[in-house]
Formats: C-alpha cells, sequence, structure tokens
C-alpha cells in the first residue's frame, strides 16, 4: 500500500517541474560556485598594473623594432659608419630583452579563473555535453525511423502533398509573422541610440580577434557567394553517408528520407512491407532510447545552467546591451502569445493547457539552444500529450526542426536594425524589406544548433549592403556578450512554432486526436520491474 502511495506521489510531480527545478538550482549553484576562491581586489589590482606594463612594453618593442628597420636601411649602403653596425647590435638585444619581458608580463596580467567557476568547467559542465551529445546522437536515427514511417503509414501520396504543402506555407507564414514583430519592437524602442560611441570601443576592443566572430563571418562569406539556387542544389545530397556524418547536413537527410519513402508508396505494398517493418521496429527502440536520456535531464540542466551562469561576461558590458535584449525578449513574447491565439482561434485548444503540456520541450530547447538536439522530445510531447497522430509529427516537426526559425528569424530583425542604429547607418523602408526577404530565405537553410542565429545575421547585414566588413564586424562584437542567452530564448520559440504548426496540420487533415501521456517515472517502474 506504502509503495502505490509513494509511486502515485512520483507522477503528481511532472517532468517539466523537475526540469525546472533544476534549472533554478543550476543558476543558484553558479552564482555561488563564481564566488568561490575568487581573487582579491588586491591581486585584481595588481593583474591591471601588470597589464598597464604590458601594454608600454608593446609600445617600446613596437618603436625598437621600427627604428631597427630604419637602421637596416642606412646599413644597406657600402659608405655606412661603425656606429650603425653598434646600434644595430644594441636595438636587436633590446628587442630580445623586450620581447622576453612580455611574455613574463603576460603570464601575470590575466585573472585566473575562481576555484568555484573552475570547478563547474572541470567536473559539471560534462554530464551537460554528455546530455546534449545524447540526444543528438539520436535525432538523426529518429528523424529516418520517423519520417519514413509517417509517410509509409500514408498509403497515399496525395495525402503526403497536403501534409508538406500545408507544413512549408504555415512555416513560411509564421516566420514572415516573427521578422515584422521584430522590426516593429526594435523600431519602436530603438535600442541602438542608447549606445555611446565609448561604449562600442570597449566592446569591440573586448571582443577583437574573437575567433568565434571570425569563423562566422568565414561561414556567412561563402554562403553568400553562392549562386541563387545553390540553397536548393545544397538539399540534394551526393553521399548519403556523408550528410549523416559529425558535420553532415540535416536538410539533406531529410531530402533522401522523403524521396525514399515516395518511392516506397510508389511500389507494391507486399514489396516495401519488410522494409516497412523495419522501420517502425526501429522507431520503437529510438523512442525507447529517449524515454532513457530524459530520465537525466533535469540533472543534465542542472549542469548546463551552471555552466551558462560561470561562463557569463562581465556586468560593466552587459548592462549596455539590457535594453536591446529587452527588445528581443518583446518581441519573442509577442511571438509567443501569437502561437497560443492560433492554438485558441484555429486548433480550439486551451493556450495554457497546450503551455503545459509542451512545458519539459520548451525548457530542454532553453537549456540546449538546439531544435535539432530537442527534436526527440518535442516529437514525444507532440504525439503523446497534445495528440497529433505519428503520420503529421514525423513530416512536420522534423522539418520544423531545420526549416522553421521563426524566434532566430525575428532577433535577425532586432540585431540588424539595433546594429544600425548603434553604429548610425540610416535603414530605408525598402532596406528593412531587405531585411524581412534575406533573414526568411537564410532561416531555411540555417543549421538547427547553437549559434547559428549569428551566422544569419551577417548574412542579413550583407544582404542590406550599407555595411562595410568592419563595420559587421563591430556589430557581432557588440552583440556578442548577450547572444548566448537571447539563444536560448529564440531557441525556446522555434519548437513552439514547431508544435504549434504540427497541431494546426493536424487539425485541419483530422489528425488531431486525444493526447496518451505517458511520464517517465512509469519507464523507471518498468525498468525495474524489468
Amino acid at each position: 500500500m506504502t509503495s502505490n502511495s509513494t509511486s502515485k506521489s512520483k507522477k503528481k510531480f511532472p517532468l517539466h517541474l523537475k526540469i525546472l527545478v533544476g534549472m533554478l538550482l543550476g543558476v543558484v549553484f553558479g552564482i555561488v560556485m563564481i564566488g568561490v576562491g575568487s581573487p582579491s581586489k588586491e591581486e585584481i589590482a595588481e593583474v591591471k598594473k601588470n597589464k598597464n606594463f604590458l601594454e608600454n612594453t608593446v609600445d617600446d618593442l613596437h618603436a625598437a623594432q621600427a627604428e631597427l628597420v630604419l637602421i637596416n636601411d642606412a646599413l644597406a649602403t657600402s659608405n655606412a659608419p661603425l656606429e650603425k653596425f653598434q646600434e644595430r647590435e644594441r636595438l636587436q638585444k633590446k628587442i630580445g630583452e623586450l620581447s622576453n619581458r612580455i611574455s613574463d608580463l603576460e603570464k601575470v596580467s590575466r585573472v585566473n579563473a575562481s576555484a568555484g567557476k573552475q570547478f563547474v568547467i572541470d567536473w559539471i559542465k560534462p554530464w551537460g555535453k554528455i546530455f546534449v551529445s545524447l540526444l543528438k546522437l539520436i535525432a538523426i536515427p529518429l528523424i529516418v525511423a520517423s519520417l519514413l514511417k509517417g509517410i509509409s503509414d500514408l498509403k497515399d501520396i496525395s495525402k503526403f502533398r497536403k501534409i508538406g504543402g500545408r507544413s512549408i506555407l504555415i512555416y513560411v507564414g509564421t516566420t514572415i509573422v516573427a521578422i515584422c514583430i521584430g522590426l516593429l519592437a526594435v523600431n519602436i524602442a530603438q535600442p541602438g541610440n542608447g549606445i555611446s560611441d565609448e561604449t562600442v570601443k570597449t566592446m569591440t576592443d573586448t571582443y577583437a580577434g574573437n575567433s568565434g566572430i571570425v569563423s562566422k563571418l568565414e561561414t556567412a562569406d561563402s554562403q553568400l557567394n553562392s549562386g541563387p539556387l545553390d540553397f536548393i542544389v545544397d538539399m540534394v545530397p551526393s553521399n548519403l553517408f556523408g550528410a549523416l556524418g559529425d558535420n553532415g547536413n540535416m536538410l539533406q537527410v531529410i531530402f533522401f528520407v522523403i524521396f525514399f519513402g515516395i518511392a516506397m508508396l510508389l511500389i507494391p505494398e507486399d514489396k516495401s512491407k519488410p522494409i516497412k517493418d523495419f522501420f517502425d521496429g526501429l522507431n520503437d527502440i529510438v523512442l525507447k532510447m529517449v524515454d532513457l536520456i530524459m530520465l537525466g535531464a533535469p540533472y543534465a540542466v542542472f549542469a548546463l545552467l551552471a555552466t551558462v551562469v560561470v561562463s557569463s561576461e562581465s556586468p560593466e558590458i552587459l548592462y549596455a546591451l539590457i535594453w536591446y535584449g529587452l527588445t528581443v525578449v518583446f518581441g519573442l513574447l509577442i511571438m509567443i502569445g501569437f502561437y497560443l491565439m492560433l492554438v485558441g482561434l484555429v486548433v480550439k485548444k486551451n493556450p495554457l493547457w497546450f503551455l503545459k503540456q509542451l512545458a519539459p520541450a520548451q525548457l530542454l530547447a532553453f537549456t540546449t539552444s538546439s531544435s535539432a538536439a530537442t527534436l526527440p522530445v518535442t516529437m514525444e510531447r507532440v504525439e503523446e500529450h497534445l495528440g497529433v497522430e505519428k503520420e503529421v509529427s514525423s513530416f512536420v516537426l522534423p522539418v520544423g526542426a531545420t526549416i522553421n526559425m521563426d524566434g532566430t528569424s525575428l532577433y535577425q530583425a532586432v540585431a540588424a536594425v539595433f546594429i544600425a542604429q548603434a553604429l548610425g547607418v540610416d535603414l530605408t523602408l525598402m532596406d528593412q524589406m531587405t531585411i524581412i526577404l534575406t533573414a526568411l530565405m537564410a532561416s531555411i537553410g540555417s543549421a538547427a544548433v547553437p549559434g547559428a542565429g549569428m551566422v544569419m545575421l551577417v548574412i542579413v547585414l550583407q544582404a542590406v549592403g550599407k555595411f562595410s566588413p568592419e563595420q559587421i564586424a563591430i556589430g557581432l562584437t557588440l552583440i556578442f556578450a548577450v547572444d548566448r542567452p537571447l539563444d536560448m530564448l529564440r531557441t525556446t520559440v522555434n519548437v513552439t512554432g514547431d508544435a504549434t504548426v504540427s497541431m494546426i496540420v493536424a487539425k485541419s487533415l483530422g489528425k488531431l486526436g486525444d493526447p496518451h501521456p505517458k511520464e517517465w517515472d512509469d519507464n523507471i517502474e518498468n525498468l525495474h520491474q524489468g
């Protein structure tokens, strides 16, 4: 009797609340660990003094090197006096001494991480990375198995055409709405007008040469130099195993699976049945893997949030960007409200019920910043808790995780106009229309992984045509400090949009039934019994 009551009490504490508790504890733990073993004021002052010495020594080195160049030019003549040779030897010796002094000063001009922060990085962060890696591990098998199962269950290619056409049209529509909301919010709030030239210079100096920014500029350049139809060419894989690899392309995988599924529909059912049975079984196995991985979700989000907190940038820089961040958050909240309106008016479901059922996927999207990593959980919530039939969800959600970037597109609009305001670049109505079109096209080919929004932003800024490469670099450094928390929020909106569209498509096709929820606590009990 006691055992049954204990089991029931466990079930009353749903997964999304466990994840939320893990997130809150992770934030508190991260804040506490920042202060553990942190450098004293005297140590920080000493580091600052050494940094000043370092800057002066570097200036002396540059002056000596410039003087040596002049001496070498003078020695190139045949009648150079002996004093010039002696002067060169003196300068060479001085340059060597200055170089050695710079090496020593560089070692004492950095503030070492606190012991608590180092503990989180060494012992807590790996568990969050393992969890995200596990989710990414099963993302491709899940897409292949569920998408093939969904297509093969249709038994009629006309049904596939209806689901595919409606899904893509609705995704494009919601993305355009998101971009327009972003542009409206940033034009009203005008957060860039409050950024001073001194702040821009400080942030540029802080992030100058940042390897992450440089790589994003290079990635965007390669995409911009492609032809107008190259994004369609890139959808078609030349090597399936290459598309499935670590650096593969999810859109190529989806293309192959859809192509394969259509071919299955066009051959006699008795010929395709062995393949269908295999992928049905694979789908069940992968879903069970999702159940097992999600047992560790509360602990994983604790690790992820603790790592985010101890890795946060200095408050002095963050304060200058609060107004910009609030503008993005305000736009994202409006977008969530738009989804809830669609759920209430189109799907005829209670919006608060929708949020409650989807909460675990939203919280996981927030902590991982990856629609692709969250996809297994999103599919489970949409099918089991929102009542969308598998033949709809297995197509709409994988496609949405790849091409539906509503939150990210809204962010592009706000960030692009914010950077223009901060740098004094005037954007006309046509420029903002260009932002809408470019952000829409960039979102289709963007990877569903953390940081993809920064690459999209470079594409949008370059498409406007009013930003020099230097201004684009400054713009990226300007928003780099708050990109991570905003990335977490916009990924949450992306996942919410995927679920909303799947319900709308299912409702329009009569494929929205009663949910059949299952709790992960049940799986624990089954594991013990097994």
